[in-house]
Formats: structure tokens, sequence, C-alpha cells
């Protein structure tokens, strides 16, 4: 995965509470076994119509929300079942960074082992966030070492992240990673088994 440290980028507003995981990725698009492709199915029911022609009204189908990489949302993102599908779907489509007040457990922690960041933010500062992120230009940065937001016209805020999760994003790692940062001990382990089950 990538490393993310200092992150830069422009923000899509979606103003809905309660999204699931079903609505982020519905279920006759889980057949896919692979990480990828997802993308395109993301938030299909919402963004495209019965025909398969997008919805106008649709916010990420509004043109000041294109080429956006930080989602903003609701409170309780991510409810619903437990499918790995969802952050791999938001990943897919461009999204590093989910912003919300709250998330689901499950979600929450299933975005920081693909390698996304979810910053959970008061529902003041989510609201301001919303109200500006259609402005031409507007940028927000994240300094994760930090653990700040800031939107360089005067905007700052704080938020919270396990020091696990937290060194895993910096570092770009995922769980296999972290184990192979113990493989001379691994192989070491082998060895001697190898040894003992000789004599």
């Amino acid at each position: 995965m990538e490393p993310i440290t200092i992150y830069k980028g422009r923000a899509a507003a979606l103003d809905r509470k309660n999204v699931d995981t079903d609505q982020i990725i519905p279920k006759q698009f889980l057949k896919r076994i692979e990480r990828s492709g997802f993308g395109e199915f993301l938030f299909y029911n919402w963004r495209f119509d019965e025909d398969g022609k997008e919805r106008p009204d649709f916010e990420l189908n509004q043109p000041h929300n294109q080429s956006t990489s930080i989602l903003i949302a609701g409170e309780n993102f991510g409810c619903g079942s437990s499918r790995e599908h969802a952050p791999w779907s938001l990943k897919d489509y461009g999204f590093d960074i989910v912003i919300a007040p709250s998330f689901a457990d499950i979600f929450k922690s299933n975005c920081m082992k693909n390698g996304m960041v979810p910053i959970a933010l008061t529902q003041d500062e989510v609201k301001y966030l919303m109200e500006r992120v259609s402005a031409p230009d507007y940028e927000l940065t994240i300094d994760l070492p930090n653990q700040t937001l800031i939107d360089g016209q005067g905007f700052e805020a704080s938020f919270e992240i396990h020091p696990y999760w937290k060194e895993m994003l910096v570092k770009g790692w995922d769980e296999i990673s972290i184990t192979l940062q113990y493989d001379e001990e691994i192989s070491a382990y082998e060895q001697q088994k190898k040894v003992v089950s000789s004599i």
C-alpha cells in the first residue's frame, strides 16, 4: 500500500446519514474475487437509473465533485453488513480519505486495512466542510502524523486514530507487511524446528 503522511486533495460531499455498505456497493456486484474493478459500481443505485444512465441530481455525478479523492459524509457511514467490498469500491473509485461524524466499527477497520483513512470530526466541522467543498480550488490537507486537517482558509481540526493503524498507514503497511518485519526471526525458528525434528 502507498504510505499516507501529508495528503492533499479535493473533497466531495455526500450529505446523507446511515449510508450502509449495500448502498456503497450493492450485493449484485459482489461476485468478483479481485479487489479491483469495484469503483464503477460505487453507489450504483444512486448514481444510475434503471437504464444505466447517470442521475444528474446525485452528488458524485455533479461537475464540481469530479476528480475528488476525499469523501465527506453523514454520521454512521458504512453501517450494515461487514462486506470489505465497500472500502474496495471507494478506493477503486479514487477516494483515499473518508470524513464523517462517525463510522460503523467494522467498516472503519476495513478502510484502514485497505490503506484508506477514516477521519471522524464533529457534526459542526463536517457541516462546515460540506458547505465549502463545491467552491473552486477548495482543497483539504491531512497531516496524518500530527492528526490534523486544514483547508488553508483558517479551518483546522484534529482527529483521533489508534497508534497501531496510524503507523500502518504512515508506513504503507498491511498486515502481511507487519509479519514480514519478523522474517529473520521466523526463518530462524523454522530452522530450529527442522533441527529438532531431525534428531
